[in-house]
């Protein structure tokens, strides 16, 4: 299985992020932070770059539950979902599999949590598009 999950949208890339943050809060997830890297490369680059936006979103009963397992788990916290520009009329939206990136820890306990969350961030995926 690969490091993340993929989906295409066709609605435009400012609905894209709102539908996305949306099913999110759906299952549970709220947004900690909002990285528009078109912005910071601008401002602090000064390169013109496509819209891409990281959400750093976070279950916060599956956060409290892996860092009970593990105090160091936050360093692969929150769970990243990229809303990036393809071309004019498509835009990707990108989680992250959470099994994968917890495939570093030997620890069977958050692995499951991992398990949980990676259904909760598939259920966004599979809807996105319904």
């Amino acid at each position: 299985m690969t490091y993340h999950l993929t989906t295409t949208s066709t609605i435009g890339f400012n609905d894209t992020i709102e539908r996305v943050k949306m099913l999110l809060g759906e299952e549970g997830f709220s947004i900690l932070c909002d990285i528009d890297v078109q912005s910071k490369f601008k401002e602090k680059l000064n390169i013109d770059f496509k819209r891409y936006r990281i959400l750093g979103a976070c279950n916060p009963v599956f956060a409290y539950k892996a860092l009970a397992f593990d105090n160091k788990v936050g360093t692969m916290l929150p769970c990243n979902v990229v809303v990036q520009e393809v071309d004019n009329s498509h835009i990707e939206i990108s989680a992250i599999n959470p099994v994968e990136s917890m495939r570093a820890i030997d620890n069977d306990d958050l692995k499951g949590v991992a398990s949980e969350i990676l259904q909760r961030l598939w259920n966004v995926i599979n809807r996105f598009n319904n």
